[in-house]
């Protein structure tokens, strides 16, 4: 089953403000989807007929060759044509998920290969929206593969081509030759050995490989891990019948080199955190060996090491504090904590993948079945927060981030009930983020039961006003990893976030309207 964020079981919160938005204030005008009222709802008949999940073919085949060949001024006219006929939202996740996998190049791991990686977040926003609103972020991926589309065709038209049988190794072989294969960052035999996997190899024991290397370097800043996680979470959605084109793009995605020699053979900076915290998880030894304790404490100690701390200084400091008994949870403040204070001094899109990253490696932390894993995985983000940093500084103009700390931050007044606060706070975004993040520490210190109204309002406002695939990959990642921070940090994370969401002063995209005139013609 797919993983829901627990802003989901909020249903009665998010439906009484959203009713009370959507009457007044300015909030108001972001509720006019009244044209999707003759769509049927993506779970109208019961849960348990919402997941069936689909075969690729022959259901689904034709649905990806439609989205793959109709032109993009003419596919949201023809995907609503689809959905009237019977098409199903799970059909059509699987059709628009894996028209990325098998057509656009996922080097670099970013860029146009975006169209992949937005899919699980697109996914995310659609579980967390009221009814027949759920097409919204759907529509707005379909629309997105297209523009992607485009470019990998100017970019040299790469597609997945089919495997050679004949060279394929055994099952009982596969595992072995995957893992020297992607040490020795050879495409070819990966390649080969990820296809026997996906055919007799369980789920769990192919993502197993996947969480370690999906960490092993910082070439295109973290995407790797970022793909990795969104990968494994739509497959759980769309079934594991559609892993082996999946698995076969991870794999190729986690061998680009960045335009580097075989690493195997070098030592690179993207590459040295990890062959150092190999060496450092046997000093932590396994995580549940003693007692451990939430300390806050411990996570600001975390923070404020990390704000002028080298890669390995990182990693060595989330050895220390496991040495002394922390709870990883508290450790995991602090790297949460310090995504959300890098994005708040310099927003844009290193910032972005601070956040999105960090959310990746937790998810696979969590997934993993291997305790060695979970400890690399918390080292790793120690290493690649500084390194993001690193990469930010030496992006501003004058060499310097703005001296911002979320810790530090002053609530902002607030005026009205908490419904008009969210308002408020969504006009401000659009003017000064700072302001709006003080206001959201005002809105939400000492009672996280407002969360699910900032995130409705949210989420409403990149369906209209989303332009970018960070837009939802961003949204998703902040406001699903407020529920992982610890209760006594929540507030400042969720104002971190105020430094990317969309405010209701922003401009409209185009979609909506080009939604609301399909259905109109059909």
């Amino acid at each position: 089953l797919p993983r829901r964020s627990p802003v989901m079981f909020n249903t009665f919160d998010r439906r009484r403000f959203v009713t009370r938005s959507l009457q007044t204030g300015a909030l108001a005008a972001l509720g006019d989807f009244s044209f999707l009222h003759g769509l049927p709802a993506p779970a109208a008949e019961n849960d348990k007929t919402a997941r069936r999940l689909v075969p690729l073919s022959p259901e689904v085949e034709p649905l990806v060759r439609l989205i793959e060949d109709t032109p993009r001024g003419q596919l949201v006219e023809r995907i609503v044509a689809e959905i009237r006929k019977g098409t199903s939202y799970e059909q059509l996740l699987s059709a628009v998920f894996l028209a990325g996998v098998r057509g656009i190049q996922p080097r670099p791991v970013g860029f146009k290969f975006h169209a992949v990686l937005v899919i699980n977040s697109a996914h995310l926003a659609s579980l967390r929206a009221p009814d027949k609103e759920r097409w919204l972020p759907l529509f707005w991926a379909i629309d997105n593969f297209k523009s992607a589309q485009k470019a990998n065709y100017e970019q040299g038209n790469w597609r997945m081509d089919a495997v050679e049988e004949s060279k394929l190794p055994p099952p009982h072989r596969a595992r072995q030759r995957f893992i020297e294969a992607m040490d020795d960052w050879d495409e070819e035999g990966a390649d080969r050995a990820i296809t026997t996997l996906a055919r007799t190899a369980s789920a769990e024991q192919v993502y197993e490989l996947f969480w370690r290397y999906g960490c092993r370097d910082f070439r295109d800043i973290c995407h790797k891990a970022i793909y990795a996680a969104n990968s494994w979470r739509t497959l759980q959605a769309i079934g594991w019948r559609h892993a082996e084109p999946v698995v076969r793009s991870l794999a190729y995605a986690l061998l680009d080199r960045g335009g580097n020699d075989n690493p195997a053979e070098h030592d690179y900076d993207a590459d040295r955190p990890f062959r150092e915290n190999q060496k450092r998880v046997a000093d932590i030894g396994p995580l549940w060996k003693q007692r451990r304790r939430l300390a806050p404490e411990a996570a600001a100690d975390l923070l404020e090491t990390l704000r002028t701390a080298s890669p390995s200084e990182g990693s060595a400091k989330v050895v220390e504090l496991l040495q002394k008994g922390i709870h990883p949870a508290s450790i995991w403040d602090g790297l949460f904590l310090t995504a959300g204070e890098l994005i708040m001094r310099q927003p844009g899109i290193i910032g972005i993948h601070c956040v999105t990253s960090t959310n990746a490696l937790h998810f696979a932390y969590q997934t993993t079945a291997s305790d060695e894993t979970r400890r690399l995985l918390m080292l790793q983000s120690a290493a690649f927060l500084p390194m993001f940093r690193q990469l930010m500084i030496s992006r501003a103009p004058d060499h310097k981030l703005a001296d911002v700390r979320i810790d530090r931050v002053e609530k902002a007044e607030l005026t009205g009930d908490p419904g008009q606060a969210v308002e408020e706070i969504f006009a401000a975004v659009s003017k000064d983020r700072l302001l709006a993040a003080r206001k959201t520490l005002a809105l939400m210190d000492g009672d996280s039961r407002r969360f699910p109204s900032l995130v409705t309002a949210a989420e409403r406002l990149i369906f209209s006003k989303g332009n970018d695939s960070h837009d939802y990959k961003f949204s998703s990642a902040a406001l699903e990893d407020y529920y992982h921070v610890t209760a006594p940090w929540r507030a400042r994370y969720a104002a971190s976030s105020m430094f990317n969401l969309k405010g209701i002063g922003d401009r409209d995209n185009d979609l909506i309207e080009r939604t609301r005139a399909a259905l109109a013609r059909i």
